[in-house]
């Protein structure tokens, strides 16, 4: 194969974030970008010779057309192979378990995660390492700095390859393998849970509804629910994969998956519900008229780890990033295992699972995943929970509430302002970091500032240190308030506000976390100046 080196300039806007390079989609059509930050991925990686890559997506519009480019360039690179879902098909655990099962040198994950798809919407690009995960920030801080200074790319002129098609497509000594992007990961779920009684649960009048969102997940929905564990068709809603997520935004919260919630908080509800979003790795679960705050569901799954065969001999520890809620700590105390609080992003977790001292993790942001891969995985925590209540026999509210008795409520809920200006974001965050020094002792209302800090984690594993991860002010009741910027958007700024107080006391635990936590909102509000600094006078989205 002749390979063809094209010369090329750099841009300088292409600093991978926690979860890959996110852009809109035109940015990622410009000449040369998206050749410009492979080519920058492949500088970065020593590559053997018979390395092989795996490559998929979430099938958001400019999929497709990416993976042809991303094949030609990795042939000319150096790889014999790529592995590639068909039709560019993989969701993110999905892909993850590829690479760990078929020993990859990584892979290329095209997605955006729960961000809107369409020509005019978000289109992502990452690399997971050979352990499954996303690339630590040592490889992507040395991606960007190749991005700044590269000169030229590599390509080879290879017919497009039929990625609709099943087999193997030889090219010289470079190989194209599209494969099922279902099976290796339905096996994987089935080798782990107890699916006779989830079909045994399924067979008798439990009824559930899963909403794919137009995203990734529908295929295995229906391998997995439907063809393996026998629910009707009628279960499934939005299970079609479209590039443009069916005009929706696949964010499985309360806001985005409205459809599915208004269902759930209808007559003849199902008695189990749950999404998930756009390339798979998020989850949100419901019962009847009932929803489970992602920290809660981390919780709740390691309470009751032990009913899951996968989980039958124990946990090593566990793992929950900052800003999600201490329910997890508390299960953690009882089980007398570790229990670890690290930055956002999954990849902070990957070292804990590799070394062995985590095996279930979680983040608020309707992220929860095991030591079974290396990413956060949506369709796998809907099946956790299916196994807790097919063995308990309980529905989901009455299964939370007995676990609420036993441990206290972690009131909690999270107030997104997304789309804000960078510099009114900037503002907010600076004019909260200048009250460092004189907010401890002060009181409002019921609450006294016990500290406040800007969280900072020094990897227990290989000792790396991230600054600068979300304000924290703690109170001295045990409650507190976090702000931080997200990094998962493309428009402006998002500046999301956590809220926790931990209640005790049964009799308080049917009140409205919004409710519950009204005194805590308008604190969060004070301190910040929110309002006063970008003029927004509501969230965009409350979970």
């Amino acid at each position: 194969m002749q390979v063809s080196l094209i010369s090329t300039t750099p841009f300088l806007d292409q600093k991978p974030g926690t979860s890959g390079l996110r852009k809109k989609v035109k940015v990622f059509q410009q000449a040369h970008y998206l050749e410009n930050f492979v080519q920058s991925i492949f500088d970065s990686l020593e590559i053997p010779a018979g390395a092989v890559l795996t490559l998929g997506g979430d099938g958001r519009y400019y999929n497709a057309q990416a993976i042809q480019t991303i094949i030609k360039m990795a042939a000319a690179n150096g790889f014999s192979k790529v592995l590639v879902g068909r039709g560019g098909i993989l969701s993110t655990p999905a892909a993850s378990h590829v690479i760990r099962k078929y020993q990859t040198l990584g892979g290329i994950i095209l997605s955006a995660s729960h961000n809107p798809g369409g020509p005019d919407d978000d289109f992502g690009i990452k690399y997971n390492t050979p352990n499954g995960g996303p690339a630590p920030e040592k490889i992507t801080e040395a991606i960007f700095s190749i991005s700044k200074a590269i000169q030229q790319y590599q390509l080879v002129d290879l017919p497009a390859i039929n990625l609709n098609q099943l087999g193997l497509t030889q090219l010289d000594s470079f190989s194209v393998e599209v494969i099922d992007p279902v099976r290796d990961y339905a096996d994987l779920m089935e080798s782990m849970f107890d699916f006779a009684a989830i079909r045994a649960l399924f067979a008798s009048s439990f009824s559930i509804k899963f909403d794919g969102m137009h995203a990734v997940t529908g295929p295995y929905a229906q391998e997995i629910f439907t063809q393996r564990l026998g629910a009707p068709a009628t279960s499934l809603m939005n299970c079609q994969v479209s590039e443009t997520f069916g005009g929706g935004h696949p964010d499985p919260n309360l806001t985005y998956a409205e459809e599915l919630v208004k269902i759930v908080y209808g007559s003849n509800a199902p008695d189990f519900a749950a999404a998930s979003d756009g390339d798979g790795d998020r989850n949100m679960i419901l019962g009847k008229g009932f929803f489970v705050t992602p920290s809660d569901s981390l919780a709740i799954i390691a309470a009751n780890a032990h009913l899951i065969p996968a989980y039958k001999s124990g946990l090593a520890g566990v793992a929950r990033s900052m800003p999600t809620s201490g329910a997890v700590d508390r299960v953690a105390q009882k089980m007398n295992i570790d229990c670890y609080e690290t930055p956002t992003g999954w990849k902070f977790f990957g070292n804990l699972m590799d070394a062995d001292k985590v095996t279930l993790c979680g983040e608020e942001s309707f992220g929860t995943g095991s030591n079974h891969v290396r990413e956060k995985d949506g369709l796998w925590a809907v099946l956790c929970w299916l196994n807790i209540v097919a063995a308990r026999k309980q529905s989901v509210e009455a299964i939370v509430k007995a676990h609420w008795a036993e441990y206290g409520r972690n009131v909690y809920s999270r107030h997104d302002y997304e789309g804000i200006p960078t510099e009114q974001a900037n503002a907010v965050m600076a004019h909260l970091k200048a009250q460092f020094d004189t907010l401890p002792s002060r009181v409002f209302g019921r609450y006294t500032v016990a500290t406040c800090d800007d969280f900072s984690y020094t990897d227990p594993v290989d000792g790396s240190v991230s600054h600068g991860q979300g304000i924290r002010v703690l109170f001295q009741c045990g409650s507190r308030i976090v702000f931080r910027l997200s990094g998962t958007g493309t428009d402006g700024a998002t500046i999301r506000i956590y809220l926790e107080a931990y209640e005790p006391d049964v009799k308080q635990h049917h009140l409205d976390a919004q409710v519950a936590l009204a005194e805590m909102i308008q604190l969060a509000l004070t301190l910040s100046q929110l309002v006063e600094n970008t003029g927004r006078n509501a969230p965009t989205v409350i979970t």
